[in-house]
């Protein structure tokens, strides 16, 4: 039963996604507003049926937060967004490491550790100079103490594995061009369009790379023991 609820979630997470991101590819604010708050309960729902934690659900719904508050075109809603994500951020960095021991998952080598290390200080350090003259004085700060959350946030996932490193990289990238936007770069057309799609992709690969690492699939079907107790 489970496996088919599984199926059922993903399928109408798929649905609603797509709906979402032909909305905004056309300019249909309406239908935007109306899927963009389905898509991380959907996930959650998805990743709960599929045996995940309760942090990874957490994760997920402070990212439906986020995503609700980001609808509303005002700085205080931008900044409970935003902190509604960092709490997001901070489930999932508890998450690695829950998931990391439970797994047994011996750590990466000390080399490509440093290595990646390094090129998310660099990108966290370039990102937040390029960006700091063109941010409002009073997002300055809090923009600059997201990005080092998200920064270590992606770099825990990229400890976890391809699919959750792909996950973090897509993260800091969407959340990147929506600071662009804030910084009143140039943008490319349909900007929301791209913050999207990038979104959207690196929750469901956090989500399914944590799943992937513990093994955690739909609940099986009850072993002979337990049929032969039910049927006796």
């Amino acid at each position: 039963m489970n496996a088919r609820h599984a199926r059922v979630l993903l399928v109408a997470l798929g649905l609603v996604t797509v709906v979402d991101l032909v909305s905004l590819a056309a300019g249909y604010d309406t239908g935007h507003t109306v899927a963009k708050p389905l898509l991380m309960p959907l996930l959650a729902l998805y990743a709960r049926v599929c045996g995940g934690a309760r942090l990874l659900v957490a994760a997920l719904l402070f990212g439906w937060g986020g995503d609700v508050l980001l609808l509303f075109d005002a700085e205080p809603a931008f900044l409970a967004g935003m902190a509604s994500f960092a709490a997001g951020h901070v489930c999932y960095l508890l998450l690695f490491r829950q998931t990391t021991a439970l797994a047994g998952k011996r750590p990466p080598r000390a080399r490509a550790t440093w290595l990646t290390a390094a090129a998310y200080a660099f990108a966290l350090v370039t990102t937040v100079v390029l960006l700091w003259p063109g941010l409002p004085a009073d997002l300055r700060v809090p923009v600059a103490g997201y990005s080092l959350l998200l920064t270590a946030m992606a770099y825990g996932a990229a400890r976890l594995g391809l699919l959750a490193g792909a996950g973090g990289a897509l993260f800091m990238l969407s959340d990147t061009l929506i600071a662009t936007g804030v910084a009143d770069w140039p943008q490319l057309p349909r900007p929301d369009l791209w913050i999207m799609v990038t979104y959207i992709a690196a929750q469901y690969l956090l989500a399914r790379g944590v799943l992937g690492v513990v093994g955690a699939q739909p609940a099986p079907q009850a072993t002979y023991r337990e049929r032969r107790t039910l049927t006796t």
